[in-house]
């Protein structure tokens, strides 16, 4: 039945939502935006018999996700600077700094998937604050950072734009994983 329908149905709502990266050390990534989630694609394969074609649902690929955040001033007894917990991110990834000696290593998948980015959690919150819809990214790293352009005649807050690419995420509806378990009701 509709949530329209029924008195006590409430839609879920944009800007209830929780970012939780481990990486960042925080229960919640309080200086977030904004998240867009995880979206997947369908590839499709064709065949073509006689003067027909036919189509054939392929392989599952998984899109970026972006996130935009806040860069707070780094002050206060936490002290937190998110360009200065981005760079940690990316330095932990296998990056080297320049000016730090020449040495072989680079960023590469297992570094990079293992310095606590296992844990960016997105969760969609009711009107109580509970996690209703969670979405979990699997492997993810960070694929580009981008700091918003500083100008005199600007007083917006100063940000950063955060991608990640991940190998696939992990949907679970209060509670119960989506993609193994089938819904109750359609």
């Amino acid at each position: 039945m509709a949530f329209w329908t029924e008195h006590n149905a409430q839609p879920k709502r944009n800007y209830r939502f929780r970012v939780v990266i481990s990486a960042f050390d925080a229960d919640a990534v309080w200086w977030a935006k904004s998240f867009k989630p995880p979206t997947y694609e369908i590839s499709e394969a064709t065949h073509d018999h006689l003067d027909n074609k036919f189509y054939f649902p392929g392989r599952v690929s998984w899109g970026e996700c972006s996130m935009t955040l806040v860069d707070p001033a780094g002050t206060g007894e936490r002290g937190i600077d998110a360009v200065q917990l981005t760079n940690q991110v990316i330095e932990k990834s296998g990056y080297v700094i320049k000016g730090k000696g020449m040495t072989p290593e680079t960023v590469n998948k297992e570094d990079a998937s293992s310095v606590g980015l296992e844990g960016v959690t997105i969760q969609i919150l009711n009107a109580k604050g509970d996690a209703i819809e969670t979405w979990t990214l699997m492997n993810p790293w960070i694929k580009s950072v981008s700091f918003s352009d500083l100008a005199y005649d600007n007083d917006d807050l100063r940000t950063i734009d955060l991608s990640f690419r991940y190998d696939w995420a992990k949907c679970e509806i209060n509670g119960v994983d989506q993609f193994k378990e089938p819904p109750t009701e359609l």
